[in-house]
């Protein structure tokens, strides 16, 4: 919750320093836009009777120009370069995060079904046959689930205190990636402020260091630098504004896939409260059965002979 909000915040300063460009950009191109027509004096040119009407001119004129949005990458100079890559971890951890974070990933359907099924056996819910179950179907919830059966026969609260941690690390596991997303969405539209003051320096130099008696129009001058620097600022923002929508999705849905879990392990407390004192095994001695049970017997027949 604190990360979404960080990013709003960051988000927020960005496009607010973004405004401020723009205004002061205005506020220097207007005045030299003035200036360059009150030097050209008014028009002399008479109007031709026998000139087609302005709407029929109007036809006969070209289309006006369309944005390309290739051309405007390649105008946006070499802070495109760090934006393309920002823009292909953003997909790349979009890819694998839909991937990982599917159900069958998180709580397998088998792992509920076979553990729901255990608790309604003739002998009860039996943890040594549970953990097996949770090694057959490896997942977020039978990580979980181990702790809590790898704590059975000790105190209540040490299974809590277990379970919680248990819990916290794999929620942090799963939300590993995705804080990159955040981090993307706050870094991405800065270097795009960047290249956008970049940009609005190098038209002002250009401009400044105009040979002498050379004729320019200072405002299209100004215009196409300030059109040029703005197109990172662009990029920035359209790669921010889906990395920050794609983090919450996905840390909407972490939350949401834990607490399911943790609401399964609240069912299954009550089933091992009854072992406290009496139970306890380990992880090597549940994940090795069938060695412990040959070195019994050789033990076993060493002695009978």
């Amino acid at each position: 919750m604190m990360s979404r909000g960080r990013v709003s915040i960051n988000l927020a300063r960005v496009v607010t320093a973004f405004v401020v460009v723009c205004l002061m950009s205005i506020l220097i191109v207007g005045p030299a836009a003035a200036q360059t027509d009150n030097q050209s004096g008014p028009s002399t040119e008479k109007i031709d009777s026998s000139s087609p009407s302005q709407p029929d001119a109007a036809k006969k004129n070209p289309k006006a120009k369309s944005i390309s949005f290739f051309s405007l990458i390649l105008r946006g100079g070499w802070f495109m370069i760090p934006l393309g890559f920002l823009s292909l971890v953003v997909v790349t951890l979009t890819i694998e995060r839909f991937i990982s974070l599917r159900k069958e990933k998180i709580m397998p359907t088998e792992l509920v079904t076979h553990l729901g099924n255990l608790g309604r056996t003739q002998g009860g819910f039996d943890p040594r046959s549970a953990y097996r179950i949770t090694q057959q179907y490896p997942s977020s919830a039978s990580t979980i689930i181990k702790s809590l059966l790898l704590k059975v026969g000790r105190p209540q609260s040490e299974i809590e205190t277990a379970v919680s941690d248990t819990s916290q690390r794999e929620t942090d596991r799963l939300n590993a990636p995705v804080s990159w997303l955040s981090v993307i969405a706050t870094v991405a539209p800065l270097i795009g402020l960047l290249g956008t003051v970049w940009g609005i320096t190098q038209a002002f130099f250009n401009l400044a260091n105009t040979p002498a008696g050379v004729e320019v129009n200072k405002a299209m001058t100004l215009a196409d630098g300030i059109y040029t620097a703005l197109v990172t600022t662009l990029c920035g923002l359209m790669i921010a504004i889906p990395a920050a929508i794609l983090a919450h999705l996905f840390e909407s849905r972490i939350v949401k896939a834990v607490n399911q879990i943790n609401e399964m392990v609240t069912t299954l407390m009550p089933q091992v409260e009854k072992y406290e004192g009496r139970l306890r095994f380990s992880d090597a001695a549940e994940s090795e059965p069938s060695s412990g049970t040959t070195r019994k017997r050789q033990t076993e027949s060493s002695t009978t002979s």
